[in-house]
């Protein structure tokens, strides 16, 4: 053997424990970072609006609609382009989504009124699909289903990682003046800034396949390609979908109404809670830090119940009763006597539909593969993010009849009831088709 040349261990020796280590550092903490940001972007509108919507003449149903309209441009292009990163790659396709969203994002904040502030929101989706379902569906290609679960819900960290940082960002970049630019429009430029760099950065960071990363070695690369062909060829075996099948599947679009629920409620809190605390009687410099605490409580949320549903066997049972417990504490939020009260019942309320996202994706991975995977997630993921739009525009429409948030938060809850109701629903019935729902640990 010539000096310095190393013998290569069979595939079936690789320690996969390390393997899966090695991926998750490599790949997981640039995705983080990109989701926390996208997320910022998506939800910072809800601190502009303390300022914005008098600036340039917003009502609170107004404010509903456009800040919901990001979810339908988000709708109507998120198929298309998770089928489009299929063809091109996630490194090339991720780093295009970052850098429009970026752009997108600064541009609004010189909008000048309800329609243009529309338009504005509309094109953020348009420029942002496809970047949570390619995630999904990069994540397929790359982690077997043993730790799928695990790295996604290290993935979705960035939704409470993105409202406990950003939340006292925000509260302090909307009270920023000069230079002709008013606080909301310095917090929309600032924050969209790192999305383009990030963006960049991404076309010399990710890899698209397995059988294409040069920092595995050959034995890793076998193994792991290996062990995805094995997954890939069960499932294909036991749930055989073409891509016109997933996208009329009755499993994929029952997960998407559950979905559409638990988005209403994320999203609705998400870009009202600003207001929602500010109406407490705080201070605007105080809103910020009070807004993160919720968030706070819901990271911890995620990653332990995250951690029980590895250890279960059913997973449908994790996200209906993260549901359910979301509901049960946005009712009380809405009746409670005092402040501390109310802020205690949307901390719990956040946990809730925080443990929700951290449980309910592990389920369609279960009977999804290949081009199905790409456009059932998607269908998934975009029926659920018009909820995105039905839920602050909801929220803004109750407000304005009913002149406070008691009403408003009391629908969402009874929608979050719904959604729970509807994950029992299925659980029970793939349990009877003898549909896998569980991934082992």
């Amino acid at each position: 053997m010539a000096l310095g040349q190393q013998t290569q261990a069979p595939a079936h020796a690789v320690d996969e424990r390390n393997l899966h280590r090695k991926m998750m550092r490599r790949i997981l903490p640039f995705l983080f970072v990109c989701y926390v940001v996208s997320y910022l972007d998506r939800v910072n509108v809800g601190f502009a609006a303390l300022t914005m919507n008098e600036h340039i003449g917003l009502t609170a149903t107004s404010f509903g609609i456009g800040a919901g309209l990001f979810f339908l441009g988000y709708f109507i292009a998120e198929i298309p382009s998770n089928l489009i990163m299929m063809r091109v790659g996630a490194r090339l396709w991720i780093a295009r989504i970052m850098i429009t969203w970026g752009l997108v994002s600064a541009a609004t904040a010189f909008v000048t009124g309800p329609i243009q502030f529309g338009i504005a929101r509309f094109l953020l989706g348009l420029g942002e699909a496809g970047f949570v379902p390619g995630v999904f569906l990069y994540l397929s290609l790359w982690f077997p289903s043993a730790v799928r679960a695990r790295a996604t819900a290290l993935f979705l960290l960035g939704i409470p990682v993105a409202n406990i940082i950003g939340s006292p960002i925000s509260g302090a970049l909307v009270q920023i003046e000069g230079f002709g630019l008013a606080g909301w429009q310095w917090l929309l430029i600032l924050e969209a800034l790192p999305a383009v760099i990030l963006g960049i950065v991404c076309l010399f960071i990710l890899t698209d396949r397995p059988e294409k990363a040069d920092w595995l070695t050959p034995a890793e690369r076998e193994a792991l390609v290996a062990k995805l062909a094995q997954e890939k060829a069960a499932i294909e075996k036991k749930h055989p979908m073409t891509l016109a099948q997933a996208l009329r599947n009755w499993r994929v679009l029952m997960l998407a109404t559950i979905n559409f629920c638990a988005i209403i409620g994320s999203l609705g809190i998400g870009l009202w809670l600003p207001q929602i605390i500010k109406q407490l009687g705080l201070a605007t410099s105080l809103v910020g830090f009070v807004t993160a605490i919720p968030y706070l409580c819901g990271a911890v949320a995620m990653v332990v119940w995250g951690r029980l549903s590895d250890r279960g066997g059913d997973r449908t049972v994790y996200p209906a009763i993260s549901l359910f417990v979301g509901a049960t504490a946005l009712t009380a939020s809405a009746v409670t006597p005092t402040p501390i009260l109310t802020i205690a019942a949307l901390c719990v309320a956040v946990m809730g539909i925080n443990s929700f996202v951290a449980t309910f994706w592990a389920v369609p991975s279960g009977f999804l593969t290949g081009r199905a995977a790409a456009g059932g997630i998607a269908m998934i993921v975009s029926i659920g993010n018009l909820g995105g739009f039905a839920g602050p525009y909801l929220i803004g429409l109750v407000r304005d009849l009913s002149g406070g948030f008691t009403a408003p938060l009391l629908a969402v809850s009874g929608i979050l009831l719904v959604g729970a109701v509807l994950m029992l629903a299925f659980g029970r019935q793939v349990r009877r088709d003898a549909i896998p729902v569980a991934i082992p640990a």
